[in-house]
This record gives C-alpha cells, structure tokens and sequence, in this order.
C-alpha cells in the first residue's frame, strides 16, 4: 500500500464473503497449531509496496529463509486499484495467500468468514510485542479473537498558518487545545477576514465523532450509535461553522488532496497532515513554509487517531507453523525499525517508539512531527470501526452534507445515516 496520510484515511470497500469460502490450504481446512515445525512454501501477499521497497521485501525474505531453513517465501505484490477486490476473489475462489497486507477494514469480512487466523489463540505469546491499541485495531465486533499482526501506524500533528492567525487577531503560538477553542477561534478567523479564510476544509468523517468522544457502536458490535447526544452536538457545531464559511464552503466535496491545496494556497487556515507533507510546503510553498505552525490533534478522549496495517494469516493454509513465524517476522520490533527509517511511518511494537530516532531533537520540523506524532500514538486508537465500510462512509457523508446545507436537522441526518449504516451491516453479515 502506499505510505501516507491520505492511503491511511481511505478504506476500501466492503467485503461480502460466503462462508463456505476457502483459502489456499484447500477445503479441509489447516491447522491453528502454530507450534510446529517451522518449513515449506508459503505465498505473502503486499499491497502496492514493490515499486519503492523492493530491496528492503526482498533483504526481510532473505533473512527469513536463512533463519529457518527449508522455507520458501513467494512475494505477491497487488497495486493499490482493486485490491479489496482481488482479495475478496481469491477468498471465494480458495486462492488466498498463506499471508495477507491487509487493514482491519479488510480483515473483517474475512475473520467472519473463517478465513483469518484467531492469533490470540495461534500466536498469543507474541501479544505483549505490540502497543496495546495497535493489538486491538484487528479485533472484530461480535467475534473473540485477534485476526491479524499489527504492523505500520501512522498518524500526524494539525499544521496552522501562524500568519492567518495573526491576521485574525489571534496568538500564532497558542493554537487551539480543544474543541471548544477550536469552534471559537474559527468563527473569530471568519469574522476577521469577512468570509475569505476559513479554518477548516473538512466535514467531519465517523473518526471525528471518535475523536470527540462520540460512542460509534453498541456494546454488542451490532449497530452504530453515532446519533447520539454527543454526535449530535459535533453536527451542530459544523453547521455554525458552515453557515459562518468558517468550514470552506467546498468541504462537502472536498477530497484530501483539494483540502490540501486550500492549505498550500493559504485559503484554509488549519490542515491535518504529517511529516511528508512538511518537505512539499517547503519546495510548493516557500511562504506558507516560513509560516507553518505545528500542534497535536484536537480530541475530547485523549487519544489520536491512528491509522494502522495489519498482516493477516490464512486459517486455511497448509503450512501454519511457517505462515505465523513469518508474518511474526515481518512485524517484529527489529524489521519495523529498518522499514520506519526508510519511510515516514511508525512501527507498532512496544518500546520501538522510545528509539532515539522518535524520540531525540534535531532542530528540523520534520524530527519535531516525529517526535510528536510517535509520543501520541503509544496511546492512539483507530477509532474507525472495522465494520465501517466505504459505503457506509458515503452514507454518513450525504447526511453530513444535508445537514449543513440546512435540508435536515443535524439530529435527523445522524439518525438517517445510523439507519443506513445499520442496514448495509445487515447485508454485510
């Protein structure tokens, strides 16, 4: 998969599997056993990592196979278009690899098909490796188990514009700390530039209302609740921020990328990003560069959001001894090291984030987003459900979308998108 901030964000779609579905083991089934003999063949399927990590996949495949001797890796690498559906075919069609890239919206469908293995059962001597909230992101509502190996998280800081706010009246070295800072300080950045500069580019999305302490779901992982008293309070306060244009007026199509440039071109004061994007607004944006200000993301719960990957085994598969100590090995605290330090992601084995590499200043911004985003995420969760497809991510975007425009009241839209969510989980299962 392509490391950013924008891939992270983005789900694919829904999965519906039959389950009598089969993996790459065959109709009868492997073994949960992961205990013995480590050997054989086995295939790892990435999602669109062999253009720009090749060497490092094939070093890791390396070093696998002369750990354990009498084992073969054969690398898949699928591209980013259509790998939800490719793994949906090869599940059906009893072709799925031994071990799978997935994210915990992919997982879902597939644990609840029988075809990922429960690594609480087959693997949980390996459980204290893993931040606690990295472990948890691949547990499925309404199943007991674990169903893939956390591997690379990412998260990032909220960029500001330190001139716009000045500009506004405001201090450019105390930028909103709460929600409640944040609504005031963006109307006050309306008002002051009578319309022109808005704070920020984006409706809100199912892992704000997280992020605002919203609950999501029922206890029982059967139905959301996002249309709650809390819900409905977020809503309300965008739609004060929509009708004031201290939201851009362009948010309710807004992509990650447009709200981007908004933020490059200085027409949004606010923007959520990460240690990427830091390099672009240098050479995109000189001005903007010289202007930037760097704060945490703004919660009620004291979390961030994390955005995380996850390598999956196959329950189906011949070879489970070879398939768990492999994708182990793929995740374990050395190998997410090295690929952490060629790319701008964050590993989720615990104690790798106390590295001095995330921890130690160096006087750039670029070590200052690292440093910050790694100290938060030792307590991030992903606060998207795994149930939350894309699907149902249109359907609360549409009802978000008509609430600001005034067509429903925030209250009625949520319950509409609760009861449009809950609809396509039904069909789901």
């Amino acid at each position: 998969m392509r490391i950013s901030r924008r891939t992270f964000a983005a789900a694919a779609v829904a999965l519906v599997l039959p389950l009598s579905a089969c993996g790459s083991g065959g109709d009868d089934g492997g073994s949960t056993d992961a205990s013995g003999r480590v050997e054989g063949d086995i295939t790892f399927q990435t999602w669109n990592l062999r253009a720009n990590f090749k060497p490092y996949f094939d070093g890791l495949i390396a070093d696998f196979e002369k750990k354990y001797p009498g084992t073969h890796v054969k690398w898949i690498d699928q591209p980013a278009e259509g790998y939800a559906d490719k793994i949906s075919a090869d599940a059906a069609g009893g072709t799925l690899p031994d071990v799978v890239n997935v994210s915990p919206d992919l997982v879902a469908p597939l644990a609840e098909a029988g075809l990922a293995l429960d690594l609480d059962k087959a693997a949980g001597e390996y459980r204290s490796e893993y931040l606690d909230g990295a472990w948890a992101s691949h547990r499925v509502p309404g199943l007991n188990g674990t169903y893939a190996f956390p591997w690379y998280l990412n998260t990032g800081p909220l960029f500001y514009n330190k001139s716009l706010f000045e500009k506004a009246g405001l201090d450019p070295s105390a930028p909103p700390k709460t929600y409640g800072e944040l609504f005031a300080d963006a109307l006050q950045m309306a008002r002051k530039s009578d319309g022109r500069v808005a704070t920020l580019a984006n409706v809100p999305t199912v892992e704000d209302f997280g992020r605002y302490g919203v609950r999501l779901m029922n206890k029982e992982g059967t139905g959301f609740a996002f249309n709650d008293t809390k819900g409905v309070e977020l809503l309300t306060k965008y739609k004060e921020l929509y009708d004031a244009k201290a939201l851009d007026p362009q948010a309710l199509t807004a992509t990650p990328e447009s709200s981007g440039k908004k933020f490059l071109t200085e027409a949004v004061a606010m923007n959520p990003g990460s240690a990427l994007d830091l390099g672009n607004f240098k050479k995109q944006a000189p001005n903007l560069y010289k202007n930037i200000g760097i704060t945490d993301q703004i919660t009620s719960t004291g979390h961030v959001n994390m955005y995380v990957m996850g390598v999956m085994v196959n329950s189906r598969t011949k070879r489970t001894p070879a398939a768990v100590a492999f994708a182990h090995f793929v995740t374990d605290a050395r190998n997410q090291m090295s690929f952490a330090k060629k790319v701008a992601i964050f590993p989720s084995t615990a104690g790798s984030l106390d590295d001095p590499y995330f921890t130690e200043e160096d006087g750039t911004d670029e070590t200052r987003v690292r440093i910050a985003a790694a100290k938060s995420l030792k307590s991030a969760v992903n606060y998207t459900p795994v149930l939350f497809s894309e699907q149902m991510k249109t359907a609360l975007r549409n009802e978000v979308a008509k609430a600001l425009q005034g067509k429903e009241s925030p209250k009625s839209a949520l319950d509409n998108a609760v009861k449009a969510c809950d609809q396509l989980l039904k069909q789901q299962g």
